[in-house]
């Protein structure tokens, strides 16, 4: 029974640890795409922010970081290594604890972070010409999916520097609201509108970023409570089965 009761342990630990791995492997992609993604929103943060580019690296760390343990733990798990064992224990306890630390940050340093992302994003209305294919086409490409205008509102776009100093009525192309009538549709750069009643969005892109947020927090958190809670199965299959290959080594010991 108490065999039977060790190899269900150790195969449902080498499960696990796949598992992990693959979780590693996601975990290391996503942080890979953070880094050299050029079409979404992070492309517009991380021009304009280091701290993007700390996130991915530290992404594509914790990914790497996974998936050895995951192969570790695979190999501590079939041969009942009890040094990879508790070497997998230890790295999983460290790991869950920088997680728990991270989201604390987080949440406590979100307004600071919300400030940060507004002065990016204004900064980058203020000096854009239509030119630069990183950043600026993608947030062009953020502001024509989302229907949206600016960060906070359309005003923002009244800092821009070719606006400004413009005599006609200038505003961004992917500001356009297509259900308005008017001609001079593009997907990126400024355009010139006769009336100063300008045909785009009136929502600012602060507010459809927040919606997106609020409508998937459920699968955030859902996720990020599965993985909680298969690292903490992880550690309590790999004490059990380090602890069995105790007891297994002592009833080796011959008795006289």
């Amino acid at each position: 029974m108490g065999k039977g009761c060790i190899t269900v342990t150790k195969y449902f630990l080498f499960l696990f640890n796949l598992l992990f791995f693959i979780f590693g492997a996601v975990i290391m992609g996503f942080g890979l795409w953070v880094l050299f993604d050029n079409q979404s929103f992070i492309a517009v943060l991380q021009e304009s922010s280091d701290t993007v580019k700390v996130a991915a690296y530290i992404l594509i760390g914790v990914g790497s970081l996974s998936m050895a343990m995951g192969f570790f733990g695979c190999i501590g798990a079939v041969y009942e290594i009890r040094c990879l064992l508790g070497l997998y224990f230890t790295c999983l306890l460290l790991i869950l604890i920088a997680q728990v630390t991270a989201g604390v940050l987080i949440y406590f340093q979100r307004d600071r972070l919300k400030y940060e992302m507004s002065n990016i994003i204004k900064g980058m209305l203020i000096n854009y010409t239509g030119q630069n294919r990183t950043t600026e086409h993608t947030w062009d490409y953020v502001q024509r999916t989302m229907q949206c205008c600016g960060w906070t509102g359309p005003g923002n776009w009244s800092e821009n520097i070719l606006i400004k100093n413009s005599s006609q009525n200038l505003y961004s192309c992917s500001c356009r609201n297509d259900s308005l009538p008017g001609a001079d549709i593009k997907d990126v750069g400024l355009c010139v509108h006769l009336s100063t009643e300008l045909p785009i969005y009136k929502t600012g892109c602060a507010t459809s970023v927040e919606k997106w947020l609020l409508d998937n927090c459920g699968v955030i958190l859902g996720i990020c409570v599965g993985v909680a809670v298969i690292e903490l199965l992880g550690m309590i299959l790999s004490m059990c089965l380090c602890k069995s290959v105790v007891v297994e080594d002592y009833t080796k010991v011959p008795k006289y």
